[in-house]
Formats: structure tokens, sequence, C-alpha cells
């Protein structure tokens, strides 16, 4: 329970000194273009630092799921309240791109500034866990921080969860577009939570391409491909099919059930004229 409570510490820790960060660069950046990648570096960050822990607590704390899947939803939920409009997420970056909510020299930028800050996370967290502030920081610095990929699947079906996962969110976020921020941030973190439940124990369930890039790419068991197969490709294919689906598929099928009700009608009407 100490490394549990030191844990907590630290993503409390990183969160306000995240927040902190922001509140300077929103006044620092006040009337400047840059703003919003100076925030997409800095929440991104802290999603990933984040991540790193509560990684960290599952695979080498081993902690109890009842309690991980808790700090999931609660930190999932922060994170909403905190990002101030980031997106921390290529997937959902390009899904701004296609409804033309982003141009796509803004959505190149804010990629590269969220693999950057995924990739300063990737760097930064080991050193804090060099302070050996706990006794699982401790253990884990005698294994070299070493980590073990987290597929434990065939990459085909590996690459379907993480679509899968991607789907889920993308298809969540988009149908709850209309409702109060208030009650969507903690429908969207009940969707994580429990995509974090069924596809964990395959992949690590991430469907974030630069969040996986921080966790998950340094593992060793599986090779750069690989892993830009299942946390890459997946959650593209995952995006593009809720896309598909939602502004596509459904509106279509939708439209020719409505006109075909219509010329149902319409022949009913014609056989009582006669």
């Amino acid at each position: 329970m100490a490394d549990l409570g030191i844990s907590l510490s630290l993503l409390a820790g990183i969160v306000l000194l995240s927040e902190v960060m922001r509140r300077t660069a929103a006044k620092l950046f006040a009337k400047s273009d840059y703003r919003v990648y100076v925030l997409e570096i800095i929440s991104t960050f802290q999603l990933c630092a984040c991540t790193h822990e509560l990684k960290l607590l599952g695979e080498v704390g081993r902690v109890d799921l009842q309690i991980g899947l808790t700090l999931t939803y609660l930190i999932s939920v922060v994170h909403a309240l905190t990002f101030r409009g980031a997106i921390c997420n290529p997937s959902g970056t390009l899904e701004n791109v296609y409804r033309r909510r982003l141009t796509g020299r803004c959505a190149v930028a804010r990629i590269v500034c969220q693999f950057v800050a995924a990739f300063v996370a990737r760097c930064v967290v080991p050193y804090v866990w060099t302070l050996g502030l706990s006794d699982l920081h401790v253990r884990h610095k005698l294994f070299g921080f070493k980590c073990i990929s987290p597929i434990n699947a065939p990459l085909l079906k590996a690459t379907a969860v993480e679509l899968g996962c991607a789907f889920a969110v993308h298809s969540a976020a988009t149908h709850m577009q209309e409702v109060d921020d208030k009650y969507k941030i903690h429908a969207i973190a009940a969707v994580i939570t429990t995509l974090a439940y069924a596809g964990g124990s395959v992949t690590g369930a991430v469907f974030n391409p630069a969040l996986a890039f921080s966790t998950q790419f340094p593992c060793s068991g599986n090779t750069f491909t690989e892993y830009s197969l299942v946390y890459w490709l997946g959650p593209l294919l995952g995006m593009s099919g809720s896309v598909l689906l939602l502004d596509r598929v459904i509106p279509s099928l939708a439209g020719k059930s409505v006109h075909q009700n219509g010329l149902n009608y319409n022949a009913v009407n014609d056989k009582k004229k006669n």
C-alpha cells in the first residue's frame, strides 16, 4: 500500500506540474498561434507520464485489478478535465481533419508535438524512478527499467483488438458530441476503463499511437514493425472504420430505408385509388 500511495502522489504531482505549465503557457502565448501546440505537448506529456506510472503499478507492482481499473477511470476523468482542448492522439487528430475542424498543416504540427511529448516522457520518467521514491521504483531500477512486450496474441488478433478499442472510443465520442461535458467526460472514461479491462491482457489496450510509442515501443519481445502494425495501424483503421460506419454506411442505409418506406406508402395509396 505504501508503493500505491507514493505512485498516487507522483501521479498528482505530474498533473499539478502539467497544469502549472499549461496556465503559464496560456498566458505567455495568449496571442500566439503556437499556444495550441505548446498545450498539445504539455498535455500529451501528462498523458504519457501518468500512463508509465500506472503501467508500472500494474505490471511490476501487481496492483489489484479493481484498483487498477478505478485508477484508469479516475485518471481518464482528470485528463479530460485538464487537457484544455489538446487532442493527445494522432488518430483523433486525423479524424478532426476529416471533419474539417483542423487543417492538414495544423494536424501535422499537432501530431509532431504529440510524438515529441511522448518521447520526452519516455526519457524523463526513468529519471524520476531512479530517485527510488518507493520500493516499486527501486525494484524496477534494479532490472534496468526493462519491460516485456504486452502483446499476448498473434499479431493479427492483437491488431484487431487495438482496432476494436479505437473504433469503440471514436464511436462513443461521436455519439456523445451533443451531450453535456459533465456527463460526457464520465461516459468516455467508463468506455476507456471497460476497454482496458477487455483488451488489457491482449495488448494493453492503448489505442493511441503516440501513447504506445512512449509506453510500449521500448519493451522487448517484438520489433518496431510489429509494434507499428498493432499500435499504429490498428487504431488508425479503428478510427477510419468508425467514421465510415457512422458518417457513410448508417446514413446511407437510413436514407434507403426512408426512401423505401415512402415508395411502399405511395404504392399502397395507388392501390386504394384503383
